[in-house]
């Protein structure tokens, strides 16, 4: 199953996904509290309400999360373009939720930067809160997963040792376009690539990830209290523009495409500020 959540009236709603159409359910988005599978499988579907996915602005899956978490070199191939060592514990940095965008919405090129990045992420949005959760009950806290695209202003993020001021931008991270149920996608084996252009970047599958989805959520629950809503970006493949030679780094004019098998992608275009 999958849900979107798309702006109707100056107001979020969640639909559940079927085909090209989307059918409103009665349920409340204004934040990331009480978004659980339990209460997407069991609301009414307000069939005579439904609207046509291209004729509404999607959201954000989530619109506002309490957290945003990242996971920074969770790929081999990321990690030696990085020239660094293989980490033993994750790399966590954060966002907020201004940071999002949709999935279809414009990159905007802030003007104080001049190396702006893509990065092509799955996304793990949670559905059951906890503390301390073990990697073994670790997937039943999720509610399902999503598409990213971690953009970075590398010129920022390697200003210090601490890579937030290269990556909590506002309006600089889509999410979307759906939310895809657990068991609807090979979790273990699901291609990822980001297309710049209509050329490929980055290409992947997530069997590649060093630390997996139950590692990262029993990690951060050790030390936070994750709760319904809250986003965990997974890290990103190698073929960052940052590490090429020449740098490729987004510009005014472009398209950049994140796709993950059976989960979906996000597409958009990129302008100056």
């Amino acid at each position: 199953m999958a849900y979107a959540t798309y702006e109707q009236d100056g107001r979020p709603r969640i639909g559940e996904v079927r085909g090209e159409t989307l059918l409103p359910l009665d349920v409340l988005v204004e934040n990331g509290e009480g978004v659980r599978l339990d209460a997407l499988l069991s609301a009414t579907r307000l069939i005579d309400s439904a609207v046509q996915v291209d004729s509404v602005r999607l959201l954000p899956v989530v619109p506002n999360p309490s957290k945003v978490f990242c996971v920074g070199l969770n790929y081999r191939e990321h990690v030696t373009e990085s020239k660094r060592e293989l980490p033993t514990y994750p790399v966590l940095f954060a966002k907020y939720a201004d940071s999002l965008i949709g999935a279809y919405d414009d990159i905007v090129l802030p003007s104080e930067s001049s190396q702006v990045d893509y990065e092509g992420e799955l996304t793990v949005v949670i559905g059951h809160g906890g503390r301390r959760i073990s990697e073994e009950d670790a997937l039943d806290h999720v509610l399902g997963y999503t598409v990213a695209n971690d953009i970075t202003m590398r010129d920022f993020q390697y200003k210090t040792h601490q890579w937030m001021q290269g990556k909590a931008w506002d309006g600089s991270t889509p999410v979307g376009p759906y939310l895809v149920t657990p068991g609807e996608f090979d979790l273990d084996h699901a291609g990822i690539r980001t297309v710049l252009n209509g050329e490929t970047v980055q290409e992947s599958d997530l069997s590649m990830l060093i630390f997996s989805i139950p590692r990262l959520i029993a990690t951060i629950s050790t030390f936070t209290t994750l709760r319904p809503g809250d986003l965990i970006l997974t890290g990103t493949p190698g073929g960052v523009g940052y590490r090429r030679d020449p740098q490729l780094f987004l510009k005014d004019g472009d398209e950049v495409i994140v796709e993950i098998d059976g989960v979906g992608a996000i597409r958009n275009l990129v302008r100056a500020d």
